[in-house]
């Protein structure tokens, strides 16, 4: 049943020299229309208040002129919060121009100053901003910065492209030749794959020369395991080259780092892009552990073959037995293998956490 009567939520203010903050006692609020025309600020929404659930409105004028723009920057089930600029900074005697404060309308003491506690903090914050400048001032900046930056972009756009053209190439394929693509894999992208895989230890060499902030045994582990794969499992054993594995641990490599590269590429020169940044900071935790295994998988199929072949086998003395097969090596590095998964997925789960936390700091 529709109200004739119109309801007013208890409403409660504070402000600062550069702001007017309110805090709308409403929960579960719904279908929020928050407007400020000529001075005055329109509220209505749909929630639970004073009156049980209903809609609920009310209208305030300003006693000093404000920015046209309110930021509404944090709704909860209990409260909706306001905050309005204004257009001077100022401090207020009151809140609205009328000098009879409306029914609705209370201070709110959990954050209420006096102006001279504003004036306070105004001063300190001031403090604050001239010492980080005066800081700033005398700390020496990078003379080779710029061409530092330059560098790690080229670096990541090589990088992206190359990556980029083995994931079209494999992706046309699957869609023209089915699955017969997955057993040419090795025989029509090797080379790119080859010549990316080489760039990428410079991944190793970066934070060791400072140029990133990136941890350099993560860098380590994978960069390593992936050749390892690459030129000792699929590169140097020819009946491995046109297993249908291959295929697999290529595309989910190339996945990764067509998002990978084109964020690091972005940071070189200070750009981000919201969806590509959640895209590579969400996109690994399923397709990492599933490179593993498929990478895994490859090792397990090319043991045999190091068996019979007796490649890389290491000589014993003839009291021992003519040789040592690699492949008691492999079943070593499985293990490491996973050990290297557990420590790369918690550091970069820690890294996404501190990513997103700092990002929904900067937007409260």
């Amino acid at each position: 049943m529709s109200n004739t009567q119109t309801l007013t939520p208890h409403v409660y203010w504070a402000q600062r020299h550069g702001d007017v903050q309110l805090r709308v006692d409403l929960c579960d609020a719904e279908n929020l229309d928050i407007s400020l025309q000529e001075n005055t600020l329109h509220f209505k929404a749909q929630g639970h208040g004073a009156k049980g659930d209903n809609e609920y409105q009310f209208t305030l004028e300003f006693l000093e002129p404000v920015l046209p723009k309110v930021v509404l920057h944090k709704s909860t089930q209990r409260q909706v919060n306001i905050k309005v600029l204004k257009k001077e900074e100022v401090w207020w005697s009151r809140l609205t121009r009328q000098e009879k404060k409306p029914l609705f309308l209370a201070p709110d003491f959990d954050r209420w100053q006096d102006e001279s506690d504003a004036e306070k903090e105004l001063h300190e914050k001031e403090e604050k901003r001239i010492n980080k400048i005066s800081v700033e001032s005398r700390i020496r900046k990078d003379p080779y910065l710029g061409l530092k930056k330059g560098y790690l972009f080229m670096y990541n756009l090589v990088q992206f492209l190359g990556f980029s053209w083995i994931f079209v190439n494999m992706t046309v394929r699957l869609f023209i030749l089915g699955q017969d693509s997955f057993y040419d894999t090795f025989h029509t992208t090797a080379d790119m794959m080859y010549f990316c895989q080489m760039m990428a230890v410079i991944e190793i060499i970066n934070p060791l020369l400072g140029l990133v902030k990136t941890g350099f045994f993560p860098a380590m582990l994978q960069v390593t395991g992936r050749n390892v794969i690459l030129f000792v499992i699929l590169g140097s054993l020819e009946q491995m080259q046109s297993k249908s594995v291959v295929f697999f641990v290529f595309y989910l490599w190339s996945t990764i780092e067509i998002f990978r590269y084109p964020f690091y590429m972005l940071a070189c020169i200070d750009t981000e892009w919201k969806l590509l940044t959640w895209v590579r900071y969400t996109i690994w935790i399923p397709l990492y552990p599933m490179g593993v295994v498929a990478e895994a998988v490859a090792v397990i199929q090319a043991m045999p073959i190091f068996d019979e072949t007796r490649l890389y086998s290491l000589p014993l003395p003839k009291a021992l037995g003519q040789s040592l097969s690699f492949s008691y090596t492999l079943q070593v590095y499985l293990i490491i293998m996973f050990l290297g998964l557990f420590v790369n997925f918690r550091h970069l789960y820690k890294q996404r956490k501190r990513r997103f936390r700092s990002r929904k700091r900067k937007a409260i």
